[in-house]
């Protein structure tokens, strides 16, 4: 190793992660709420943030697409049409980023989804929200790199991707020292610089499952 730095990791939720990084309860933070970390970091609670790395999101569900998302090219018009089908659909339900995006695309469709019978929040992972879709081959929208780490254990296909709106954008930021003097303010940095230099982003890049890429480096669109 060459800082000799150990890094401990807590796997959450974006909005978890956010909260836990607000009380002092972790150094830095990799998220995918650009919105909120942007404010976050306005708020003085977070500082040093960089756009590290980016993907995608995809509406995936059954080959067969009762829904007929196929061809379809917007996604707030295919979860328009997937609620006026009362077509299953799998949320997080765990206000993760993806939790979050899912949210702000049912109001960009003028789609109250709480309460309906064919809306289940699981309050879980995406591993564990693609598994349930699976089983119900119900639509779900899932970051590309989960999706495609688990591709060959579903039945599941993408049925939408490609609109910029599912466009996927990760930051890394740390916890402001200010705010909690406890923090690891030094190690933090030295992650983050790890993170957006030359050698990390070459490593972001060469991240691949099944000769497909992940993750992409720095900004995105």
């Amino acid at each position: 190793m060459e800082t000799g730095i150990a890094v401990e990791i807590l796997s959450q939720g974006t909005g978890q992660a956010l909260e836990t990084g607000k009380r002092g309860d972790a150094d830095v933070l990799l998220v995918h709420d650009r919105a909120s970390e942007l404010q976050l970091v306005e708020e003085g609670y977070f500082v040093d943030r960089h756009d590290v790395m980016y993907n995608d999101f995809v509406l995936v569900g059954s080959p067969d697409d009762p829904a007929g998302i196929k061809g379809v090219e917007s996604v707030v018009e295919a979860l328009a049409k997937l609620a006026a089908g009362g077509h299953t659909f799998v949320s997080r339900g765990d206000d993760s980023g993806t939790n979050r995006m899912e949210l702000r695309l049912w109001g960009e469709a003028s789609v109250d989804p709480a309460g309906s019978e064919w809306y289940m929040a699981i309050g879980q992972g995406m591993g564990a929200t693609l598994t349930v879709a699976n089983e119900n081959l119900a639509y779900t929208l899932t970051d590309r790199a989960t999706y495609l780490s688990m591709k060959d254990e579903l039945d599941l296909e993408i049925v939408l991707e490609g609109d910029p709106a599912l466009f996927n954008q990760y930051g890394v930021m740390a916890v402001n020292p200010e705010k909690h003097p406890h923090v690891k303010y030094e190690e933090a940095l030295q992650f983050i610089e790890f993170l957006i230099s030359e050698e990390g982003q070459s490593l972001i890049s060469s991240f691949q499952i099944g000769g497909e890429t992940l993750f992409f480096p720095g900004l995105g669109i």
